[in-house]
């Protein structure tokens, strides 16, 4: 059965009004009755995306016309736009029966920093289903990096399509990125949120990173043996002052550049022999006979919980900078070997 046969005539107004855009729209919206917008409205919000051909049907039935493209996105959120920008609070608020003060709360976050921690699969198949249009402003919104790692998951045809629009892309109207804002948020983030993990992930680690090396081991072996899931997770943001054993020399040099002299020295206070010259071997040589120095002076008066928290501070240091992509913490097949 065609889509059209099941709408309702308010339903189909509202498809017309979003066809016909906002400035017509808007005048033609201020002699309805109240009750008949209050129809209007619910029609919208249970319309469903419209097909283009549908559309066309819809509108030659009223024999009006329509602005090309309508119909790609919600109607509902197209109608919302429509009415908050053609009535004043006060008449929304008598519309929708809400009070003004209450509903000035504030807004959902920002979408764009949160798509870009997506995996850029991810959001490259919700762009396919788009129109190119939609997806260059998308990308346009997007950091380079961000942008360039969707891009790759598109074929070729689509992408080339997509940078020739972004090419030639000019300022997108507010409303028009309300809409798309609102979409995101219903089709990608909700959804996203539901199965992304890597938040508790990122929490469990956190935890997991305050405890002493041999604490820490001993931990994940007991989480492994109760067969808890997506261990691996946890285990890529994991990082005790030991492992720099198994860092690269280059990681090891970029770790130690940025920690001072008195830390380095005092997170070797009792440290292995091999540890040690593996830090040490990472350091300028001036640096280096400094440290060595201060620990061939002694340091039975220096407490072992400020030695520990030097090392958590470094420790703390290399997952910033893996985070940051500025090094690559060892994986698990590293730590078995």
């Amino acid at each position: 059965m065609s889509q059209i046969a099941t709408l309702t005539r308010p339903q189909k107004a509202a498809a017309i009004l979003v066809a016909m855009g906002k400035p017509a729209a808007s005048r033609l919206l201020k002699f309805f009755k109240q009750e008949e917008l209050k129809a209007l409205i619910e029609g919208a919000r249970l319309l469903r995306t419209i097909p283009q051909g549908d559309l066309e049907k819809i509108v030659a039935e009223f024999e009006a016309e329509f602005t090309e493209g309508a119909g790609l996105l919600d109607s509902a959120d197209k109608m919302d736009t429509i009415l908050n920008e053609s009535l004043s609070p006060e008449e929304m608020s008598a519309l929708m029966g809400t009070d003004v003060a209450a509903s000035k709360v504030e807004g959902p976050l920002p979408v764009w920093p949160q798509l870009e921690t997506l995996d850029p699969a991810r959001l490259g198949a919700f762009l396919i289903g788009e129109h190119p249009q939609i997806a260059a402003m998308v990308l346009a919104k997007l950091s380079p990096s961000t942008s360039a790692a969707v891009l790759v998951t598109l074929d070729k045809p689509l992408r080339g399509d997509i940078i020739k629009r972004m090419m030639t892309m000019t300022t997108i109207p507010d409303a028009a990125v309300r809409i798309i804002e609102n979409q995101i948020r219903s089709r990608v983030l909700v959804e996203t949120g539901a199965k992304d993990i890597s938040v508790g992930q990122a929490r469990v680690a956190n935890v997991l990173n305050e405890l002493d090396k041999s604490q820490l081991d001993e931990v994940m072996r007991d989480l492994e043996e109760a067969g808890t899931g997506d261990l691996e997770g946890v285990r890529a943001r994991l990082f005790a002052f030991e492992d720099i054993e198994i860092l690269t020399q280059k990681a090891r040099i970029a770790l130690l550049d940025g920690i001072s002299t008195e830390i380095v020295t005092l997170a070797l206070r009792g440290a292995p022999n091999g540890l040690a010259e593996c830090i040490l071997s990472a350091i300028s040589q001036r640096s280096r006979r400094m440290v060595e120095s201060e620990l061939g002076s002694g340091g039975a008066e220096i407490a072992q919980e400020d030695i520990m928290r030097a090392r958590k501070s470094i420790a703390s240091t290399a997952i910033k900078l893996a985070d940051e992509g500025s090094i690559q913490l060892p994986t698990a097949q590293d730590v078995a070997a």
